[in-house]
């Protein structure tokens, strides 16, 4: 499974652009990482939010996508808890709760340095079935 999630993310212009990696994949659940550089961070050396959405954004598609297939993003909400920081972000998502043709979702994004990691942010969403 976890083969046919990275192909899916090869095809994702942004993802490449970025540099995302999906590091775990399975019924239910999927990790996405991605490492910090100096490109993805705003003014303040923190890690730019839309880059923090981006992989609560996707992170939560893949998670609703492993137990519905084909599907996109219908909506989420993400709270940020802290300035990312650090040397890798890593996104998290599970699922809370699927039918025929949405799943519930949520994700918890965390910022790794050589303390450990961190929790920067977190999100919830509505996945739905394309077909």
């Amino acid at each position: 499974m976890l083969d046919f999630g990275r192909n899916i993310l090869k095809s994702q212009p942004f993802s490449l652009l970025i540099k995302a990696e999906l590091t775990a994949f399975k019924t239910g659940s999927a990790e996405i990482s991605l490492a910090i550089r100096d490109e993805l961070k705003q003014q303040h050396g923190f890690v730019h939010g839309g880059v923090v959405s981006y992989l609560a954004d996707n992170c939560l598609t893949y998670a609703g996508g492993s137990v519905l297939g084909d599907c996109v993003t219908l909506e989420y909400k993400i709270n940020y808890l802290r300035p990312a920081i650090g040397h890798t972000l890593i996104a998290r998502a599970t699922v809370l709760s699927s039918g025929k043709r949405q799943a519930v979702c949520e994700c918890k994004v965390f910022a790794v340095s050589e303390d450990g990691e961190i929790l920067v942010a977190a999100a919830q969403g509505t996945i739905s079935k394309l077909t």
